[in-house]
């Protein structure tokens, strides 16, 4: 079953089961913890992040340069990132579901997926292709939990989206490129597992 079924599937099983309250989806996000600035042999440099973004999203990475600078920028240096696919859509309520591979120097990659409700002020849908700098991470295994925070999708850098989410001093930040129209900020969380899942909750 490829990616673009499994979504459908899980959309609708997860629709049919929306009846969580908005309190009980979404936390206060922690404080983000101060970005690393110096380069060490567990961390990717700015080279290293576009020549990988470049290989995966092809012709549409123009503006993906500029978007890794803005984001080393405010976060420093990612010690592992994620590439993968993910799809979603929303108005007023939507979901979010993707799976992908966590790339690090020192532990190996590892296989995840990532699910979730978003709720905000947003319309529309979309396919992305989505390379997630990964900050502050001290084993694989820790990416699974969920992250919380503001993703206001607004594609204004050469067809680039930038969010940021947090959880226990790990931070996220997704860079998306993809079809549809998504505008204002939609909060909610994902939340990363090693398997595949219908439940976003």
């Amino acid at each position: 079953m490829n990616f673009a079924t499994r979504l459908a599937a899980m959309s609708f099983i997860a629709l049919t089961c929306w009846a969580v309250p908005v309190s009980a989806q979404q936390a206060p996000p922690p404080d983000l913890p101060p970005p690393q600035r110096q380069p060490s042999p567990n961390t990717y440099g700015p080279d290293e992040l576009v020549g990988a973004g470049h290989k995966f999203f092809g012709n549409v990475s123009r503006g993906l340069a500029s978007v890794i600078e803005r984001a080393v920028s405010q976060w420093g240096l990612p010690n592992g990132y994620v590439l993968g696919e993910e799809g979603s859509g929303a108005f007023v309520a939507g979901l979010r579901y993707g799976e992908g591979t966590l790339y690090t120097k020192n532990a190996g990659d590892l296989r995840v997926y990532w699910q979730g409700p978003s709720v905000g002020f947003d319309w529309g849908g979309d396919g992305a292709r989505t390379m997630t700098l990964v900050y502050n991470l001290p084993a694989t295994s820790a990416i699974y939990q969920r992250f919380a925070g503001i993703d206001g999708s607004a594609y204004i850098i050469g067809g680039f989206g930038m969010t940021a989410l947090t959880a226990n001093n790990i931070v996220l930040v997704p860079i998306r490129s993809g079809l549809g129209l998504r505008l204002g900020a939609n909060i909610g969380y994902l939340k990363y597992t090693p398997h595949a899942t219908w439940n976003p909750f």
